[in-house]
């Protein structure tokens, strides 16, 4: 059984869904679509490495991913559809590319190929692991929401990251550091979706653009909202997971 922490919800009998979270949550930030979600999936959402219940692993996106297969394995499931925001779905992606035999479906929110030059994940990580995450709160929030949001978002993103391990942070960085993928994306092969945010600046529109281009036969949505669009604007990222996961399934 994988160490990594994990939750289902929804019927028993559906098709399993898994949902990866962003970098510095967990995986109650899923919350805002899990109603419309559940009414046909079985979700199974899971902790990152080093956030909520799960222990850190020192290692690549891949070795990630890795580990969502030995959790789908331990838990005797076979091919699922999955769907991840940020690092989450740079783990859907390295999924895709590693074992395409386990996917159904793709869907990458707000997310990358490549996260840019490794130097500032490198320096992340340093700072976090000599400081921790408090002091780096406000940073994060001005980088996850639109400039003026003041919703809900706020203080669930801020309770969240009271939940992550600063060691698990920093690997987590230091694995995006080393994440690039662009050459790879033709050989993607699971039917997918892009959603990009509109006023994203962790993972701004033309990463999403990337992806979408990359990607054989991809569609591409863009939101209202920055990075954690899902939790600012649930509705339209909504909408378009549920669109696209009835389109793969059909």
């Amino acid at each position: 059984m994988s160490g990594l922490s994990h939750r289902f919800d929804g019927p028993d009998d559906a098709p399993v869904l898994v949902l990866g979270p962003s970098l510095g949550t967990t995986l109650d930030l899923w919350e805002p679509q899990l109603p419309a979600l559940t009414a046909s999936w079985r979700t199974l959402r899971f902790d990152l490495p080093g956030h909520g219940g799960s222990p850190a692993i020192h290692g690549t996106v891949a070795d990630f991913a890795d580990a969502v297969v030995d959790l789908l394995d331990g838990l005797g499931l076979g091919r699922v559809a999955y769907a991840g925001v940020s690092l989450g779905g740079a783990i859907g992606t390295a999924l895709a590319l590693r074992r395409p035999d386990r996917l159904t479906s793709l869907a990458l929110c707000c997310t990358s190929a490549w996260f840019g030059d490794p130097g500032p994940w490198l320096d992340r990580a340093a700072r976090v692991r000599a400081e921790g995450l408090e002091p780096l709160t406000g940073l994060f929030l001005g980088r996850w929401f639109t400039a003026g949001y003041a919703g809900p978002g706020v203080d669930v993103v801020r309770d969240m990251l009271k939940r992550v391990d600063p060691e698990g942070y920093a690997a987590c960085c230091d694995a995006i550091a080393r994440f690039d993928v662009r050459d790879r994306l033709g050989d993607v092969r699971a039917p997918a979706l892009v959603i990009g945010g509109a006023e994203d600046v962790a993972t701004p529109l033309d990463h999403a653009e990337a992806l979408a281009g990359g990607i054989p036969g991809a569609d591409l949505v863009v939101v209202p909202g920055a990075h954690l669009a899902n939790l600012e604007c649930p509705r339209p990222v909504t909408e378009a997971l549920v669109g696209h996961l009835e389109r793969a399934k059909a």
